[in-house]
């Protein structure tokens, strides 16, 4: 008869990827135990999903005998895939929360603030929770102490516009209780993807020795207040090919065709349009390629951050503070009364216009100097 079985490569309806005759018992060859049991409920979005992977490697050491499990939104999938610490990568459907509410776990961590994540970390059992959860009453309240600030800095705009100066994963490790400093992003690209940004450069004429500096021109749909101006781009691509003879690539999602179409055509001087067709792992391929990226604060600028490029960022609606470059690029903040205001759109758009190609153009020309003096 088959019991219940701790064994981390047990699948338990079919044969494990080793393809043995399992004897359910910790005789066979390659028996593990999972020790202790760890779940992370983070969803979305998907660069706050990327700057909270820190977190993994201090919790494997914390752990060494230990099965990590995420679940997470289905939209941040690829940038956890073959993620080397987590054992079980999940994504939030009917089945999977079933699974999730008939198990159980040594230590939960949850660490969004909404009804789903918290709904889910209220109804899972766990020897011990960290993070957030929803109350009876359909309130999200902290689990623990430490995450008593995090939750005061989401109700709070002074707290957190203006008196808070931690990055977000500073604030994330205080509300885990973790005393460790915390480290890079931890994603895995595989190769194929590089090689295929590679060779889609290649076929647009992208000379390989030659200095490439990508522009991700847009912001998503949330925040149209990220979105740096059509002109400000048309004016900054100019510079950088004259005065640094850099190849200039545009970089976006479906929602820039037309954004980069206008770019491409309004600039004096030859632009590279990469197209906006690719799949996330093809984008960051196509990132990875580049020497320097310039992004406002979105997806892109997380994920140049986890593929540790040289970046180039401006804020305006958002908390740059929150940020952290690793000492590989410089933000440039707009100097405004109302920013941040984290608005979705804006009559104005005052803090984006008031960040200049000017300041942009000698913010990459400093980034790209620093770079070279420390190769030295």
């Amino acid at each position: 008869m088959f019991n219940d079985f701790d064994c981390r490569f047990f699948v338990s309806e079919k044969p494990c990827r080793f393809k043995l005759d399992c004897p359910i018992d910790s005789s066979c060859p390659i028996y593990a135990s999972m020790g202790k049991r760890i779940l992370i409920i983070k969803l979305a979005a998907i660069g706050d999903v990327l700057r909270t992977t820190p977190i993994l490697p201090v919790l494997k050491a914390k752990y060494p005998s230990s099965y990590i499990t995420w679940i997470t939104d289905r939209s941040s999938i690829p940038v956890l895939e073959e993620n080397p610490y987590i054992d079980r990568l999940l994504f939030v459907n009917l089945e999977n929360t079933l699974r999730l509410q008939v198990e159980k776990f040594d230590l939960l961590i949850c660490l969004d603030k909404d009804a789903t994540a918290t709904g889910l970390a209220s109804i899972v059992k766990a020897d011990s929770k960290l993070g957030f959860a929803l109350s009876g009453r359909g309130h999200i309240y902290s689990l623990n102490k430490e995450a008593g600030h995090l939750l005061r800095l989401g109700v709070s705009d002074e707290l957190k516009f203006r008196q808070n100066t931690k990055t977000y994963q500073q604030l994330t490790f205080e509300a885990l209780g973790l005393h460790e400093k915390y480290g890079e992003y931890v994603i895995t690209l595989p190769d194929k993807y590089n090689a295929y940004a590679k060779n889609h450069l290649n076929s647009l004429g992208v000379n390989d020795g030659r200095l490439l500096i990508g522009l991700n021109t847009g912001a998503g749909k949330r925040f149209a207040t990220k979105r740096w101006e059509i002109g400000s781009f048309i004016e900054l691509a100019d510079k950088l090919q004259k005065d640094l003879n850099a190849q200039v690539l545009l970089l976006g999602g479906p929602e820039e065709i037309e954004r980069n179409k206008e770019i491409a055509s309004g600039t004096k001087t030859k632009v590279i349009d990469s197209g906006c067709h690719h799949s996330l792992k093809e984008f960051m391929g196509l990132i990875n390629q580049c020497h320097l990226i310039v992004t406002g604060d979105t997806l892109a600028l997380h994920l140049s951050i986890a593929l540790k490029k040289l970046i180039v960022t401006f804020f305006g609606s958002t908390c740059h503070q929150e940020i952290d470059l690793y000492g590989r690029g410089k933000s440039l903040v707009a100097n405004v009364e109302c920013s941040p205001c984290y608005k979705g759109n804006c009559d104005t758009m005052i803090c984006m216009k008031k960040i200049s190609s000017h300041e942009v153009f000698h913010a990459c020309k400093d980034v790209l100097k620093k770079q070279t003096s420390s190769l030295q």
